[in-house]
């Protein structure tokens, strides 16, 4: 282990996952709900609906797209029950259609409208 990197960060007890697709300026937010710390493992018993994304939340998405400069990206996050949100990574080719219609049909219209408008958006 003393020649191998490490990454260590202190434990955050969640009440539910959140994912953030962002494309371009426009954001779309989804609260995961599922029994299991991983939400992937049984995607069979989670529950995804539409969340509100925190100002704070947006800037900080906003700041990390444009430093980065993607055009698009779907941020995780777990959150806690007093509403902190913790980030844990950026997918800049992350996956949006398992989601719920209302989502995954607005992430498409705004991922067409980025791709008729080119690189002017």
């Amino acid at each position: 282990m003393a020649v191998c990197p490490h990454m260590f960060q202190a434990k955050v007890n969640k009440a539910f996952d959140a994912r953030v697709t962002a494309v371009g300026d426009r954001l779309f937010g989804a609260r995961i709900d599922s029994p299991d710390l991983d939400w992937r493992h049984r995607q069979d018993l989670m529950r995804c609906t539409p969340i509100a994304v925190p100002e704070a939340v947006a800037h900080s998405v906003a700041a990390y797209r444009d430093h980065f400069r993607l055009v698009y990206g779907a941020f995780d996050f777990a959150v806690t029950a007093d509403d902190a949100w913790y980030f844990l990574e950026c997918n800049p080719n992350g996956q949006w259609a398992w989601q719920p219609a209302e989502i995954t049909d607005a992430v498409a219209h705004a991922i067409a409208d980025r791709l008729q408008k080119g690189s002017e958006a």
